[in-house]
């Protein structure tokens, strides 16, 4: 894995610290996740998004109004 950082060294956040950084409902995040719109790592019963992930759906999602 060139140029990635290892998973040891990622930094996971939950699905309720994802859509608070994103300002959004935890249903919003999962929607994402099952849709494939947002990689994550199933722990047990519930879902881990690397930080890096997050910040690049967010740079990706940017939409000029006007």
């Amino acid at each position: 894995m060139a140029g990635k950082p290892e998973l040891a060294e990622a930094k996971f956040l939950t699905v309720a610290e994802v859509a608070a950084m994103m300002r959004v409902s935890k249903m919003t995040v999962y929607r994402l996740v099952h849709s494939g719109e947002m990689p994550a790592v199933r722990v047990g019963r519930s879902f881990r998004v690397r930080e890096e992930d997050a910040n690049a759906y967010l740079a990706n999602s940017y939409y000029n109004a006007g």
